[in-house]
């Protein structure tokens, strides 16, 4: 019995392989776990075009991170904050602050969790965060500060 591979099986192949097993194994274990399904011709067109699709959303996926990292590097968010003495800020700038004021100013929706300080802002100033886009691509943010 041929069998296509959905899932990675430690002992018999990789997904997307095709392999020949007996018909216990291949039935019982294979298709009746869902690691498998009968290599029929029909089912493994529709395999290939899955994979297909996966890659060309894939590549729109990166593509799109790549552009965002583009405007990204090429802006300098300005945001306000209240001030005491010797220019210090009451509280310190957040990733929230920072995603939101992007979301603002830019429309540019950037999960708070992906951006990272190296140090916390707590003074007026011109500082950089890093944005995780996914895909391997980061961008550095130029970030203003000034007193509200």
């Amino acid at each position: 019995m041929k069998v296509l591979l959905i899932k990675d099986v430690a002992t018999l192949g990789k997904a997307g392989e095709i392999k020949e097993v007996s018909d216990g194994y291949g039935k019982n274990f294979l298709i009746g776990k869902g690691f498998a399904k009968h290599a029929t011709p029909a089912v493994i067109a529709e395999w290939e075009e899955n994979q297909k699709e996966i890659k060309a959303k894939l590549e729109a996926e990166i593509e799109t991170a790549k552009k965002q990292k583009e405007m990204i590097e090429a802006i300098k968010l300005t945001i306000k904050h209240k001030t005491g003495e010797n220019s210090h800020l009451f509280g310190s700038i957040t990733n929230k602050e920072i995603s939101v004021a992007l979301h603002e100013q830019y429309n540019l929706d950037i999960d708070k969790k992906h951006i990272s300080l190296k140090n916390p802002i707590k003074t007026i100033g011109i500082f950089t965060a890093e944005c995780k886009l996914g895909h391997g691509q980061n961008a550095s943010l130029t970030i203003d500060i000034i007193a509200l």
